[in-house]
């Protein structure tokens, strides 16, 4: 059977929208400077579920470790309602317009989990809102880190945010009642600005291994793409070991004892990235113990890698939620805004809190400690190191 038109049309329609992309992106100029702002201001979205009770610990930490800047007006801490999917499903939009508005007056943002409707679920089929928050701000880098001290683990992924399977993911279609086609985006300026980011990051830490992860032995074009280009990028970086690996035994390298200790830097495309560092974050210690930055050259946001937990809210275990990962997360915040020894500090506190002393041990159920508690004993812990 022909493809009918209206199908050529969507994907023509596709197509176009993706060179403009490319086309905004050539345009763009250099990261932002934080330091040359008189003002830096952070948005702070509770988002859904338990997502406003673990944000209220983020914000708690935060007021605590840039209480002198807050007081002299050089950091503003903004709480922007609205994104939750009452509001969301009400405008039928990912981002309702008055949210975006707020959001895109901020610098950096700090998030809790945001519900992603589903098939079959109650509510409409709108697109995630993280999704549609790193294109409209273009977070091109989505940077997780993992780091489990007693395994020797200390893993930093990069994953590409704005492209792949995910770039145009609400935009398929069923060309007919048999065929339904989806489509994976991969580019030249896309790849070179994840990849250039991962090494960058390497040779500024020290680090002396990046590793990309594909499947491009059998997604050639978009897959293979992707690797070429790290291939490239790997040369002007020869302090640094490039190899790479596909996604299926990567997997199986993560929960390798004997080989998983040897990876420091990923660098992967977007579907890919997505499904490592969940894995990654359990062999942490679960997805709740796991923090998420996003990357853009104007816009920075910081986020919970996990869910909005709706069970935990009708169970009446909210206050049992993991605050760890949004407190990760402002590890990541501050290190981006400048403030790099409040981060390390932050980040020395976590590890004491987590793996060695552990007095406050959060379960998710009553028994455990809630995330007001957990939080309590970091910010002493942070008191006693400073």
């Amino acid at each position: 059977m022909p493809l009918t038109k209206e199908a050529i049309g969507k994907y023509e329609k596709v197509i176009l929208s993706q060179l403009e992309r490319i086309e905004k992106m050539k345009a763009q100029g250099d990261f932002i400077d934080y330091a040359a702002l008189d003002t830096l201001v952070v948005g702070l979205c509770g988002g859904d579920g338990i997502g406003p009770i673990i944000m209220e610990q983020g914000q708690r930490i935060l007021q605590f470790l840039l209480a002198e800047k807050i007081k002299s007006g050089k950091v503003v801490l903004k709480k922007i309602e609205g994104l939750t999917i009452e509001h969301r499903a009400e405008c039928r939009k990912a981002i309702p317009d008055d949210v975006l508005q707020e959001i895109k007056a901020c610098h950096v943002i700090l998030k809790g989990p945001t519900t992603t409707p589903h098939a079959g679920g109650p509510w409409p089929n709108i697109e995630s809102a993280n999704v549609a928050m790193r294109k409209e701000l273009d977070l091109f880098a989505n940077v997780r880190p993992v780091k489990v001290p007693p395994k020797n683990i200390d893993w930093m992924f990069f994953r590409e945010n704005t492209e792949g399977a995910y770039a145009v993911g609400s935009q398929g279609f069923d060309v007919d009642d048999d065929l339904a086609v989806d489509f994976t985006v991969t580019t030249t300026q896309g790849t070179e600005r994840i990849a250039r980011l991962a090494f960058e990051y390497a040779k500024k830490t020290g680090r002396t291994r990046v590793t990309a992860v594909t499947k491009a032995n059998i997604i050639k074009t978009t897959d293979g793409k992707f690797l070429n280009i790290c291939k490239e990028i790997a040369k002007e970086y020869p302090g640094i070991t490039f190899d790479d690996w596909f996604i299926d035994i990567m997997t199986a390298k993560l929960v390798d004892e004997k080989r998983r200790t040897e990876f420091q830097v990923f660098v992967l495309p977007n579907l890919y990235g997505d499904i490592l560092t969940d894995e990654a974050a359990e062999i942490q210690g679960g997805v709740g113990t796991a923090g998420s930055a996003n990357i853009g050259k104007r816009y920075a946001m910081f986020e919970a890698i996990h869910g909005s937990a709706p069970r935990m809210v009708e169970e009446n275990r909210a206050q049992y939620a993991d605050p760890v990962s949004v407190l990760r997360s402002c590890v990541m915040l501050l290190e981006h805004i400048g403030e790099a020894e409040k981060g390390k500090v932050l980040a020395s506190a976590l590890d004491r809190c987590m793996f060695e002393d552990r007095k406050h041990v959060i379960t998710g159920r009553p028994g455990g400690a809630t995330a007001e508690q957990f939080t309590e004993h970091l910010m002493e812990t942070i008191k006693s190191m400073i």
